[in-house]
Order: C-alpha cells, then structure tokens, then sequence
C-alpha cells in the first residue's frame, strides 16, 4: 500500500529561494525589452495604396512618440507643418516643439525636408543630408486626411545600428482612444516597442513660466545646443 504523500509548509529559505527567481526571471524580461536596436536596415514597407500626399499637408499635432534612442520622452508641444514645392517632388515639415525639462518652457523651431524618390509611391519620402547621418526614410503609414496620420521615420548608416521613430498625429490637440489604439497596433510590425511609444502633451505650449527662481535659470540647458526630435544619433 503506498503511503500518502506528505505535504509540507514552504520554509523560509524555500521563499527566499523562490522570490529570487521571480525577480531574476523579471530582471531577464526587463533587459529583453531594453535591448537597444541591433538591426541596421530599415523595415519592409507595403506602401499606402491610392495615397493623396495633397491631402496630407497642412497642420499637425504629434499625439505619440516614439525614438529607438530615448527611453523617456524629452519634448512637449510638438507639432507639424506639412507643405510641398510647387516645383520639385519634396515635402518639408516646419515643426516647433521645447524640452519637458525646460522651466521656462520656450518654443523651439526647426524643419526637415525630403524628396520623394518614386513618384509613384508618394507615401515613402527620403532625406540626406550630412547633419542627419545617412539617409533618413520616412513613410505614412496610414492617415484619413482629415483627423490622423501615422507616421514611420528609420535612418540608416552603414555598420551601426538604424533609428527608428514614429509619430501618431492629429488635425486636433487631442485624438479619440479607439483611433490611437487603432494606430498604435500597427506598430509592432515595423519594431516598434509600445512600451516606449509616449504620449506627447499639446497643453501650456504658448505659456512662457516668468517666475523661475534665478537659481533654476543658472542651471537651466540651453535648448538650442540639444539635439532636436528629427536629429538623431546612433
């Protein structure tokens, strides 16, 4: 006749031992998510068919972003201008944005353009450049005109990894719930880790604060010796 099994209380040391391997399997996970980008071609992109690039102009706000290179979100306030040359096939976005960390809160300008390689396919645009290390590919991913756009940037150079970032923008400072989620599923595909996508604050962006202690102004960055969103490094 076989004994019935005897059961026995967890000891203290059991615990320990198993606390321990729970955090070193959740420090494993950490450190899978943090891996920095290794890949240094840019992904595949199905482009957009029937792609209005007219309808893409105009004004925009960055609702979301994403950057390869930064685990927290440095900008605020960032919002776009799209226009095209009458003349050449290019696109050129004005953007004006300014640090989270700024206590002064000033309005930064800058602006990138590029050239549409294939007439065809309007919806991937390239930029090179010697400030921009390489060639800088942008894609729409996808967009109704009229309220949002998804929006795909990747650089590469060669023998270093690539940068990728993103941008999920709308007409309106802010943007529906159902139609971010929407966007931000379409992401993961391209790389895109989530978990880094931030939301990006479109409130107080004309306020400029005038009643910095003196202290925190000698201390203060200036923000045009940083680097700006659409500058990246590898």
């Amino acid at each position: 006749m076989t004994n019935p099994p005897i059961f026995r209380h967890p000891t203290a040391k059991m615990l320990s031992s198993r606390v321990f391997l729970l955090l070193l399997l959740l420090s494993c996970s950490c450190a899978r998510r943090k891996r920095p980008e290794d890949k240094t071609k840019c992904p595949r992109v199905k482009a957009i068919r029937n792609f209005d690039l007219e309808q893409m102009m105009g004004r925009w706000y960055v609702i979301q972003y994403y950057a390869s290179s930064e685990e927290a979100l440095a900008y605020r306030c960032m919002r776009a201008e799209f226009t095209m040359s009458p003349f050449l096939a290019d696109v050129t976005m004005n953007f004006t944005y300014s640090f989270t960390d700024d206590p002064i809160n000033e309005l930064l300008v800058g602006n990138i353009t590029w050239t549409i390689p294939n007439p065809a396919v309007p919806s991937h645009w390239t930029h090179s450049e010697d400030t921009y290390e390489g060639i800088y590919n942008t894609f729409v991913l996808d967009s109704d005109y009229t309220s949002w756009a998804l929006l795909l940037h990747c650089a590469e150079k060669s023998k270093v990894p690539r940068y990728l970032s993103s941008f999920i923008m709308s007409r309106e400072p802010v943007l529906g719930v159902n139609v971010i989620s929407y966007l931000r599923d379409k992401l993961p595909r391209y790389d895109i880790d989530l978990s880094y996508m931030f939301e990006m604050a479109q409130n107080d962006c004309n306020a400029t604060l005038t009643d910095v202690p003196p202290s925190i102004l000698a201390n203060r960055r200036q923000p045009s010796l940083r680097r700006h969103p659409m500058k990246h490094h590898h």
